[in-house]
C-alpha cells in the first residue's frame, strides 16, 4: 500500500470510527434482557423495560426519559421522547408550536403556515394499555431500541421531522401479566391464561373507556400529555389481537362516523391507514385489513384513540395477532379471497411471536414515515381544525344529524304526497283546468322553492342552532357534582369560566360563582359532545334488516349521566367572567347557628351527602334519616333529610368537612320527633367480586373508596359458606355476578355476562392469597344463603344482569321485554324489534321511596341492553314496590333506541322485601364505568338503606 493509499485510508478510518463507537455504545435488547423481543416464550415486564429504558437514555443523545405521572398501584409512569439530538435542543420550542397551532387562538392563516414550517410532527406510539396483549408492549421495547440505534436514512429523516412520544400506559398490568406468563421454569408449560386479578387495579380491560372521563390516575396522565403539554397530531393505539384469519387491523375504520368529529380527522386518519397498509404489501407482509375487516370504527368517544377525535388529533388503533408461544393462523375461507378491505389476504401457516413484533415494526414505521412527509400539513391541519371549531362556536352553525335528515326526509315525502292528491285532483277535472301535467305537476322553479322551503325550516331552523356557550347556574341542586363534571372537562383541556358577580343571559339571571362554557374553542367537538345528545344512525344489516350493534357505547352525553343543569345558549354573550387556572374548586360549606343548634340538619340532594354520612358515622356520631316531612325552624324537611344529634366535637367535625366538601349545615333549636327518624348505622358492605376479577365491581370499588364506605370484597366461596347476616348489613352484586335462572335471561336483558373462570386450570398452580377467590355463584350454593342473609335483615342489592336473583327467589316479577310466541308463550323481544345498546334513557323515578330519597322526579340512567321489568299483580300485596319506571313511548334522551315504544311502562328500579331484610332491583346500569354520578346516589341509598332497616328489625 501507498504512502497516500495509507493517509486516505486513515482518513476514512478516522471519519467512520466516531460512528462505530456511537453503535458500540447502544445496548441491545438481548444484552439487557437475556432474550430478543419476540423470542418465543419470553415477556419483558415492566421492570425491565424501565431499566432497559434508563440505559438507553444514558447511551443515546437520541432520547430523554419524563414521568408523566403514577400508577394506582404507584409506578412511575415513564415516557420515552425520541427525536434528533438537535431537536432535543429545541424541544420546547417545538412543544410550544404544536400547542399554539392545535389551540388556534391568536393565529391566523400566514402565522400557521410560518410555525407549520418551523415545527416537528408531534406523534404518541403507545403499547401495553391491554397488559394481556402481551405483544404491543414487547414491540414498544424493539422500537425504541430501533429508533436510537438505527442510521439508515429513512430513520435519520424521521428523527429530524419528527417528535416521537413513546409510552405503556399500563405499566401495573405489563408487571403483573409477564412475571405471570414467566413463572414457569418450562417455556413450554408458559400461559398468560387465568390471570389471578385485574390487570389495572380497578378497570381492567375498561381502562380503554375512561378517556373522556379521566378516573384514572394512568388515563388522567394521558390527557394531560395530549391535551395540555404535547398536543400531539397523531395517536398511535397498538392491540391486540388482529381479526381471526388475518394478522392485524388497520384504519381506515368503519362507519358510522360521528358528527361532531372535523373532516379532517376521518381524511387524515384514512391518509395514515392507507400509508401502513401499503407498507405491509411493500415489505411482503399479507393479512391486513381495514374497515368492514373488524367492527372498529370513529362513532364513540371514551377510548385512547377515539377521545383525541373530538380534540381535532389523528387517532389509530391496530389489533394484531401474536403469542409469545407460538400459534397457528386459522383457514377461514371468507378471509382468502382478496378485497378492498383485505387486499392482500394470509394464508394458513405456523406463526412465531417475532413476526407480529415485525409486523408492529412496519406499521410505526409507516405512521413515523407519513408524519414525516406531511410534517408540515399535519401541523397546518391542526391550525386549520381548531380555527373551524372556533368558527362554528363563535357565529350560527347547524351541525346536520340523522334526526334532521329524518325530519327533511318526511317532509319531502308529505309534500309529494300532497303534490300526488293535487295532480289526481286535476286529472279528474280534465281539460277544465288547463293540461293535467300542469295541474298535477310543478314547474322547476316551484319545485326548487319547496326544496328551498325543506331547507330552511329543517337545517336553518334557528331553535336549533349549536349552542355559542352553556352555563351552569351557581345555584343548582348539587352544586358539587357540577363542580365534578366541569373538572372532567378541564382535563380534557376545555377552557371554563367562572362569573366573578352575578350577570344576565338572554333574560335569565344568573349567580355569582356559575360557570361558563364557550363553544368558540379549539376543543369545540369534545365540549359539544359532552353536552348534547348523540344521535346514533339507523345502522342495520340491510334494508329493513336487525340493527348491528355499534362498537362500544351509542350514546354518553357526560352532562346527562351527571345529572349536571345547564342552560344551552344560542346567541353571543357575555359577563363578568374569568378563565378558570387549574381545577374549579366549590365555594367552602358552612355550619349555621351552632351557638344554640340542639343538631343540625344536611339535606341529602347532593352526591357527597353520603360521604359526610359515612364520616360522621365511622367518628360515632349519632344520625338519622327523617322518614317523613318534618317543619324544624318554621321550614319543612323533606323525607331523606339527614338529621346529625347535637354532641361533643360535633361541631367542630361538621365545620371540617363543610370546608372540605363544600356542604351546608344547617343548625336546629327544634328537634324531629323519635317517630319521625329512621337511625341510620354504619353500614357493613360486601362487594361481590371473582377469580381474575369483575371489572364493573372494580368500578364500584372505586366508587365505594371515595364515597367513605366501609367495606370489603367478598367471593364465592365466602358467601356459600353462610354466616353473611354476621358479617354484613349489604351485598352488592354488580352485572355478571348473579347467573340467569335456567330458561332464561333475568328481567328480558343480557345474560349474565362473561362467566368467572373459577381459577386456572389446575387449582395448585394458583397463588395461596388468591385460592378463596376461586368459585362461581350457584343457583344450588350461593343462592339460599343470600336468601338467608336477606330473611335474616340483610340488604342485597344487584345491578343489570344480576337482577335476576329476584327470579332465582320466585318474585312476582317479570320481565317487560317479551312478546307471546306462537303458542302464547313469552320470550325475548328479537334484536329486530327492540335493541339498545349503550345510551341515555330517562326514567321516572318516584322521590316518596326511601331508595330514592333526595332524588329529582325523573333520572338519566345508562340503558346497555339493559333487563326492564313488570310487576304482576301479587307484588303490591308482598310488599314490592317500583320506584323507577319508563313513563313514556320515547325515553332516548341520547345515544340509539331501537323499539323503544317497548318500554313503556316498564319498571327499572324495584324495591323488594324478603323476609325482614330487601333486594334492590336496578336493571340500568347505575355505576356504569364510574361515569353516571346522578345514579350513584342509588347505590348509596340502598346501602344506607339497607342498614338502616336492619337497625330498626
Amino acid at each position: 500500500m501507498s504512502r497516500s493509499q495509507c493517509f486516505v485510508a486513515v482518513v476514512l478510518l478516522a471519519l467512520i470510527v466516531p460512528d462505530l463507537v456511537a453503535q458500540a455504545k447502544i445496548t441491545t435488547p438481548k444484552e439487557a434482557l437475556g432474550e430478543e423481543i419476540g423470542a418465543d416464550y419470553f415477556l419483558a415486564d415492566y421492570q425491565q423495560l424501565e431499566a432497559y429504558w434508563k440505559t438507553l437514555e444514558k447511551q443515546s443523545d437520541r432520547m430523554t426519559l419524563e414521568v408523566i405521572g403514577k400508577t394506582e398501584e404507584g409506578r412511575d409512569m415513564l415516557m420515552a421522547i425520541v427525536t434528533s439530538p438537535k431537536n432535543h435542543a429545541r424541544l420546547e420550542r417545538y412543544k410550544e408550536i404544536s400547542r399554539r397551532l392545535t389551540l388556534a387562538e391568536g393565529i391566523d392563516e400566514a402565522m400557521a403556515k410560518e410555525l407549520a414550517a418551523e415545527g416537528k410532527s408531534v406523534v404518541w406510539i403507545d403499547g401495553g394499555l391491554h397488559a394481556s396483549e402481551v405483544l404491543v408492549a414487547q414491540q414498544l421495547i424493539q422500537m425504541v431500541y430501533l429508533m436510537v440505534s438505527r442510521n439508515d436514512e429513512e430513520t435519520l429523516r424521521i428523527l429530524d421531522d419528527v417528535v416521537i412520544l413513546f409510552a405503556n400506559p399500563n405499566p401495573d398490568g405489563q408487571d403483573l401479566v409477564a412475571q405471570w406468563y414467566m413463572r414457569k421454569k418450562d417455556p413450554k408449560k408458559r400461559s398468560s391464561r387465568g390471570l389471578p386479578r385485574l390487570y389495572q387495579k380497578y378497570t381492567g380491560h375498561d381502562n380503554n373507556r375512561d378517556f373522556y372521563m379521566a378516573t384514572q390516575k394512568e388515563s388522567e396522565a394521558l390527557c394531560r400529555v395530549f391535551y395540555h403539554q404535547w398536543f400531539p397530531q397523531i395517536i398511535f393505539n397498538h392491540h391486540q389481537t388482529g381479526p381471526s384469519g388475518t394478522v392485524l387491523f388497520a384504519p381506515p375504520f368503519r362507519g358510522p362516523h360521528n358528527y361532531n368529529i372535523d373532516p379532517l380527522v376521518i381524511l387524515g386518519i384514512d391518509l395514515v391507514g392507507a400509508s401502513m397498509h401499503t407498507r405491509f404489501a411493500v415489505e411482503g407482509k399479507p393479512g391486513s385489513t381495514c374497515r368492514s375487516g373488524a367492527s372498529y370504527s370513529t362513532w364513540w368517544n371514551g377510548g385512547l384513540r377515539t377521545a383525541v377525535y373530538y380534540h381535532n388529533m389523528i387517532g389509530l388503533l391496530t389489533e394484531t395477532i401474536g403469542s409469545p408461544t407460538p400459534m397457528e393462523i386459522p383457514l377461514r375461507l371468507q378471509r382468502l379471497l382478496s378485497t378492498a378491505d383485505s387486499p392482500n389476504p394470509i394464508t394458513p401457516q405456523k406463526w412465531h411471536f417475532k413476526q407480529s413484533v415485525d409486523y408492529s415494526i412496519t406499521a410505526n414505521y409507516a405512521v413515523l414515515d407519513v408524519a414525516s412527509r406531511h410534517r408540515s400539513q399535519f401541523l397546518f391541519n391542526a391550525w386549520r381544525m381548531g380555527m373551524n371549531s372556533i368558527e362554528r362556536g363563535g357565529r350560527d352553525h347547524w351541525t346536520i344529524r340523522p334526526d334532521m335528515i329524518a325530519r327533511a326526509e318526511k317532509a319531502q315525502a308529505e309534500e309529494q304526497g300532497r303534490r300526488a292528491q293535487r295532480g289526481r285532483r286535476g286529472r279528474g277535472r280534465g281539460n277544465e283546468g288547463g293540461s293535467g301535467g300542469e295541474a298535477g305537476g310543478e314547474s322547476g322553479e316551484g319545485a326548487e322553492r319547496k326544496r328551498r322551503d325543506v331547507w330552511t325550516e329543517v337545517f336553518r331552523d334557528p331553535a336549533h342552532r349549536d349552542p355559542r356557550g352553556y352555563i351552569l347556574p351557581a345555584d343548582q341542586r348539587d352544586f358539587l357534582t357540577a363542580t365534578k363534571f366541569v373538572n372532567t372537562l378541564i382535563k380534557q383541556g376545555i377552557a371554563i369560566h367562572r362569573a366573578t358577580a352575578a350577570f344576565e343571559v338572554a333574560g335569565t339571571r344568573y349567580p355569582k360563582g356559575s360557570y361558563v362554557v364557550k363553544s368558540a374553542q379549539a376543543f369545540r367537538p369534545h365540549l359539544i359532545d359532552m353536552f348534547e345528545p348523540q344521535d346514533h344512525p339507523d345502522d342495520v344489516q340491510y334494508p329493513g334488516g336487525p340493527p348491528k350493534a355499534p362498537y362500544d357505547a351509542a350514546g354518553w352525553t357526560l352532562a346527562y349521566q351527571m345529572g349536571v343543569e345547564f342552560d344551552r345558549v344560542l346567541d353571543g354573550f357575555d359577563g363578568p367572567f374569568e378563565k378558570i387556572k387549574g381545577f374549579a374548586s366549590c365555594p367552602k360549606g358552612a355550619v349555621t347557628r351552632t351557638p344554640v343548634a340542639r343538631g343540625f340538619v344536611l339535606g341529602f340532594d347532593t352526591i357527597d351527602a353520603s360521604i359526610a354520612v359515612n364520616r360522621l358515622l365511622a367518628d360515632g356520631v349519632h344520625l338519622s334519616w327523617l322518614k317523613q316531612g318534618v317543619t324544624l325552624d318554621g321550614q319543612l324537611r323533606p323525607a331523606g333529610t339527614v338529621w346529625i344529634d347535637q354532641g361533643k366535637g360535633v361541631d367542630t367535625e361538621l365545620k371540617r368537612l363543610a370546608e372540605e366538601l363544600g356542604l351546608t349545615f344547617t343548625g336546629s333549636t327544634d328537634v324531629p320527633p323519635v317517630a319521625a327518624r329512621m337511625p341510620l348505622r354504619k353500614a357493613r358492605v360486601g362487594l361481590w367480586d371473582r377469580y381474575g376479577g369483575s371489572m364493573p365491581s372494580g368500578w364500584v370499588r372505586w366508587i365505594l373508596e371515595r364515597a367513605s364506605f366501609d367495606f370489603r370484597r367478598v367471593f364465592p366461596k365466602e358467601l356459600d359458606a353462610g354466616g353473611l347476616a354476621e358479617k354484613f348489613d349489604a351485598i352488592i352484586f354488580v352485572s355478571g355476578g348473579i347467573p340467569a335462572p335456567r330458561g332464561g335471561s333475568a328481567g328480558g336483558g343480557r345474560r349474565g355476562g362473561r362467566r368467572g373462570r373459577g381459577g386456572a386450570s389446575d387449582p395448585k398452580d394458583i397463588p395461596q392469597e388468591y385460592r378463596e377467590h376461586v368459585g362461581r355463584v350457584t343457583a344450588a350454593k350461593t343462592i339460599p344463603q343470600l336468601k338467608a342473609f336477606m330473611e335474616a335483615g340483610g340488604a342485597v342489592l344487584t345491578i343489570g344482569s344480576s337482577t335476576a336473583l329476584a327470579r332465582h327467589l320466585e318474585l312476582p316479577i317479570t320481565s317487560a321485554l317479551v312478546e307471546p310466541d306462537e303458542n302464547g308463550n313469552p320470550t325475548a323481544l328479537p334484536r329486530s324489534k327492540f335493541f339498545v345498546p349503550g345510551s341515555i334513557l330517562r326514567t321516572r323515578i318516584d322521590r316518596e321511596q326511601p331508595l330514592a330519597w333526595g332524588m329529582p322526579d325523573h333520572l338519566d340512567v345508562l340503558f346497555r341492553r339493559s333487563p326492564v321489568f313488570r310487576l304482576r299483580p301479587q307484588a303490591h300485596s308482598a310488599g314490592i314496590r317500583a320506584v323507577g319506571w319508563f313513563d313514556t313511548d320515547t325515553p332516548l334522551r341520547s345515544g340509539w333506541a331501537f323499539g323503544e315504544h317497548y318500554l313503556k311502562d316498564g319498571v327499572t328500579l324495584i324495591d323488594a322485601p324478603v323476609g325482614k331484610g330487601s333486594l334492590f332491583l336496578f336493571g340500568p346500569e347505575i355505576t356504569y364505568r364510574a361515569q353516571p354520578h346522578a345514579s350513584f346516589k342509588l347505590l348509596f341509598n340502598g346501602v344506607h338503606l339497607g342498614a338502616a332497616r336492619r337497625g330498626e328489625n
